[in-house]
């Protein structure tokens, strides 16, 4: 059943529909424990982990009852920050990040930060990426952020976390129809996910449903990590959700195939799943999967 399954799906793969996103082109190819992750239900909305802290947050910022949404206050010459109440030193993991972007502005960033990084500063600034504990995604130009410093565009090649590494990239020279297309900034949609690693020392971005490859490596390993942000706009709210994570463990082989069937199918025909030739067991896990 396995080979005929298997056969049956290669020769229908043609006909799966193709992603029209403008961020299809840049996508990276996934692990299949991150794979597999990205595929998994979401956990329940009102678990811990989808929690803004109400105590590591800038006092310019409004929290929610329910501790998922942040919403920044008028406040001129400020710039603010909010960390998660959970942080992470193991595993892989997955948060969803909703910020519309007609109320961003400049500075709008996200990332992680450990805690001991800075949550305000007078003036408009970067503060996610600000400093040595914390590694930041400007939505609007694209631009990574650690240490202070402006690292390079993102997506684009991979980034250590590093400031001494940006010289290393440098060395090459594109051509000028590269560099055009390599400094216009992707425009990111309301919903970005957050990919941390802490086990591989990763952060990475979904948007669209595109893995955008890894935004910074050699994150520090057995340190607490927490999703955060910074912003200078007056209103912009911003909304957290904690969807799924991983051991280090590779994927079971049940999940593997549940995750093969549905790329086949794509999200426009999960509800076709059930006629699928699967056996009993196996179609059972992917509907309850779903």
């Amino acid at each position: 059943m396995g080979v005929s399954l298997s056969v049956w799906l290669y020769s229908r793969a043609d006909d799966s529909p193709s992603s029209s996103s403008s961020a299809f082109c840049l996508s990276v190819s996934t692990s299949s424990r991150l794979a597999v992750t990205l595929n998994s239900s979401a956990v329940a909305p009102g678990d811990s982990r989808s929690h803004w802290s109400s105590v590591h947050c800038s006092p310019s910022f409004l929290l929610s009852d329910c501790k998922q949404e942040v919403t920044r206050l008028p406040v001129e010459l400020s710039s603010d920050g909010v960390r998660a109440e959970m942080g992470v030193k193991s595993g892989l993991h997955v948060w969803e990040v909703l910020w519309s972007p007609n109320h961003r502005g400049s500075h709008a960033v996200i990332g992680i930060s450990t805690q001991s990084c800075p949550l305000w500063a007078p003036g408009y600034n970067v503060l996610i990426g600000g400093d040595s504990q914390s590694w930041g995604w400007e939505l609007k130009t694209n631009q990574l952020w650690h240490a202070g410093q402006s690292l390079d565009l993102y997506p684009g090649k991979r980034r250590k976390c590093h400031p001494e590494d940006v010289d290393d990239f440098r060395t090459i020279s594109p051509s000028s129809s590269q560099k055009k297309m390599a400094q216009t900034p992707l425009p990111i949609p309301e919903r970005a996910l957050l990919v941390l690693d802490a086990d591989a020392g990763t952060l990475g971005f979904v948007v669209d449903g595109n893995f955008l490859g890894e935004a910074f490596k050699n994150l520090p390993r057995g340190v607490e990590l927490f999703p955060a942000m910074s912003s200078v706009r007056g209103g912009a709210s911003i909304r957290l959700r904690y969807l799924n994570g991983a051991t280090r463990d590779p994927p079971a082989l049940m999940a593997l195939c549940g995750l093969s069937i549905r790329q086949y199918l794509g999200k426009q025909r999960q509800n076709e799943m059930d006629k699928l030739p699967l056996p009993p067991r196996l179609q059972h896990y992917t509907l309850s999967n779903q």
